[in-house]
């Protein structure tokens, strides 16, 4: 089922739970425009909404790139004036946020470029799995832009402060084998087998209780925040309404009948 986007350089699907968003701008590789971040936030609220929904996979339009960083090429039209940079900024803040606080999981299907806000939105997401070509960088320090606290908070929480303040600070393009071993990716493969393996965890995370990823999700959320702002309690609600659930009892009657349970998310 093809769903509504404002632009058509953002295209998104639901196949049998799973959820497929493309960022369709090949010809800039990619590149984030205007639109595209206020075409994900869209997308992101109207995927919310679907009940069968059990997994999202991101992934880039072509072989070049994932989303190589913003357009650059609209700076002047859509970034000039104070005005247009905070109306840009809302929009980006709006995409990422929905992102990052998506209730279900979402993976990042990485090949080639994952560069700059493509690299935000990659760290948004849940897994990211990536070809042995892929590149990393943020180049705000070479662009003289200034990098937000919420984008330097949730890279500094998956690599540590002292890989982020090195990708930050150097500006550099770090391969595959290196964002692999500071934490920024889960998997390397071939592109031969990318989609295939991508396609593979999905349907594995799909067929697992729903109840249990969701609270699994928000649990891991709670443990990165700031003690102050943290809220076990609400962890503990999520918990006890696995054990009440009827996912919980087929998942206890498929053991012992040595069966693949079959989860309704209830």
């Amino acid at each position: 089922m093809e769903l509504s986007s404002p632009t058509p350089k953002m295209l998104a699907e639901l196949d049998n739970g799973i959820g497929w968003i493309t960022f369709n701008n090949p010809e800039r590789h990619n590149a984030m425009s205007m639109d595209m971040w206020q075409g994900l936030a869209e997308i992101l609220q109207q995927l919310e909404a679907e009940t069968s929904l059990r997994v999202v996979i991101l992934r880039g339009a072509g072989e070049k790139a994932f989303v190589s960083g913003a357009d650059i090429s609209e700076f002047e039209e859509k970034r000039n004036s104070q005005e247009q940079r905070d109306a840009y900024e809302a929009a980006f803040d709006e995409a990422q946020n929905r992102l990052a606080h998506f209730a279900k999981p979402v993976i990042a299907m990485i090949q080639g470029y994952c560069v700059g806000g493509g690299l935000a939105l990659a760290l948004n997401t849940d897994i990211r799995i990536a070809t042995e070509d892929s590149v990393f960088a943020i180049p705000a320090a070479k662009l003289g832009l200034g990098y937000g606290y919420e984008s330097i908070k949730t890279l500094t929480s998956i690599v540590g402060p002292s890989f982020a303040k090195d990708i930050l600070y150097s500006a550099r393009f770090l391969k595959t084998e290196e964002a692999l071993c500071i934490g920024l990716v889960n998997q390397v493969v071939s592109r031969e087998e990318h989609r295939e393996k991508v396609l593979d965890y999905a349907v594995t995370v799909a067929g697992n209780a729903p109840l249990t990823i969701k609270s699994i999700k928000a649990a891991v959320s709670q443990v990165v925040k700031d003690p102050g702002q943290a809220s076990p309690d609400s962890i503990a609600e999520l918990v006890n309404d696995c054990f009440l659930s009827d996912d919980y009892k087929e998942g206890r009657q498929a053991f012992m009948e040595k069966r693949k349970p079959v989860f309704k998310g209830s």
